[in-house]
């Protein structure tokens, strides 16, 4: 009896998903867990396993939106198919090579008498561009030639160095007229022009509409600065050896950052705020969002309570939703209820770029590339690692005072990472 493969709840309040991509097609053996085809939803794409082997039979096509509970597939349960042997060649005797016919000369044409000679509008451009009749092979009917072939294949006679023969010319000489300019051979375009069209899936089509709504909803802003990374530079350079062989995860940039940032929203609560209608909601925790690269598009897994979290742990915590991220395997519940957010356009090359907000939350903090740069410290000209931290905010909700004393304190932080260790 087949069994009913229905859709299941990717998560809380989200009763309606389009289906993706088929990962088999119609009639396939399955295995048991293997995955079927992928599910979207306004925030993730998550992969759909056969609950059974057996053959598939498809039900729900790829575009299709359906309800939570519908039936996706059915799938016939059954023995794997054996595998049919494939038979050994036989060797063939070889065929009797048959012998060369002598080759015969082809017949020879005659003779046209358009052959050669060109048409007016190919005598005209001739004329123009200098070109010898015998240079052109004529294509047109009977051997004639055409402008399109004076086109191709015309080469203007060569300069000699032998004065031209000047005719007598007669007691009242007209001035002769100026040569023609060369009419400009146009090359023709190289490389392939085709177009093709890919369906959006569902999160990009839902990301794309939230980025407008921002954009037309918010009085977002961006204020700037810089972080001199040599002391971390230092500290990691220090422990990252013994810091990887206690925890069992590498020391990288973003924990301090995390820290840094959780540190600074405890000081600065509107900045970890949101605005529900005409109320501001303030939150006593960090529910750190970090934006991660995955293949379906940018996803924003959230690391819950961020702000009791030691380096390791986020560290942690950081790789194990970033890999669930781009398996396709992360849950919406993964990525709902962050408070601020984190995007790093540095691991791409970015030098300085403006990050979009998150909504509902109110700022989000955007990383950048590290570059030698010179400063000046204590009046003096030194080379320095420099990243430029740009935090974008709501100004409905947070002043420019409060962004900037934030980012300040954030750069403080990053320049003296002890004092993220003992929270001085």
């Amino acid at each position: 009896m087949a069994v009913d493969i229905k859709i299941p709840s990717p998560g809380e309040s989200i009763t309606e998903v389009e289906i993706g991509n088929w990962l088999k097609a119609d009639g396939d053996y399955v295995e048991m867990d293997e995955p079927l085809c992928e599910i979207e939803t306004d925030k993730a794409t998550l992969p759909l396993p056969a609950e059974t082997s057996g053959i598939l039979k498809i039900v729900l096509q790829t575009g299709e939106t359906a309800q939570v509970g519908d039936v996706l597939c059915t799938i016939e349960p059954s023995d794997a198919p054996a595998a049919v042997p494939t038979p050994e060649p036989t060797p063939a005797e070889p065929a009797p090579t048959p012998a060369p016919e002598p080759a015969t000369a082809p017949a020879p044409q005659p003779e046209s008498y358009a052959a050669g000679h060109p048409s007016p509008a190919a005598q005209k451009l001739m004329t123009e561009q200098g070109v010898a009749a015998d240079t052109i092979s004529g294509t047109g009917p009977g051997g004639r030639i055409t402008k399109q072939d004076v086109v191709e294949q015309s080469t203007p006679f060569a300069p000699t160095l032998e004065a031209p023969v000047v005719p007598s010319a007669p007691a009242t000489e007209a001035p002769a007229p100026e040569p023609p300019s060369a009419l400009p051979v146009v090359p023709a375009a190289s490389g392939t022009r085709e177009v093709r069209r890919e369906r959006m899936s569902r999160l990009r089509r839902k990301l794309s509409e939230r980025l407008v709504s921002v954009k037309n909803e918010t009085a977002m802003l961006t204020t700037f600065n810089e972080v001199d990374m040599q002391a971390i530079f230092d500290l990691r350079s220090a422990y990252k050896d013994q810091f990887e062989k206690k925890h069992g995860v590498r020391l990288g940039f973003m924990s301090f950052f995390v820290k840094a940032c959780c540190e600074a929203l405890l000081e600065f609560p509107t900045v970890n705020a949101q605005i529900d209608g005409e109320e501001m909601v303030l939150h006593d925790y960090v529910d750190m969002g970090i934006a991660v690269s995955a293949p379906k598009g940018l996803m924003v897994p959230v690391i819950r309570n961020a702000e009791a979290f030691s380096l390791a742990q986020i560290e942690s915590e950081i790789r194990r939703l970033a890999k669930r991220a781009r398996d396709n395997a992360i849950t919406p519940d993964e990525m709902d209820g962050g408070t601020f957010s984190i995007t790093n356009g540095g691991v791409f090359g970015s030098m300085l770029s403006t990050p979009i907000l998150n909504p509902p939350q109110s700022a989000i903090l955007g990383m950048h590339n590290v570059v030698e740069r010179p400063i000046a410290v204590n009046g003096e000209v030194v080379i320095r690692p420099i990243m430029y931290l740009a935090l974008s905010y709501d100004h409905r909700i947070i002043d420019g005072q409060q962004s900037v004393s934030f980012l300040v304190r954030v750069k403080e932080y990053l320049e003296t990472p002890a004092r993220l260790l003992l929270r001085v």
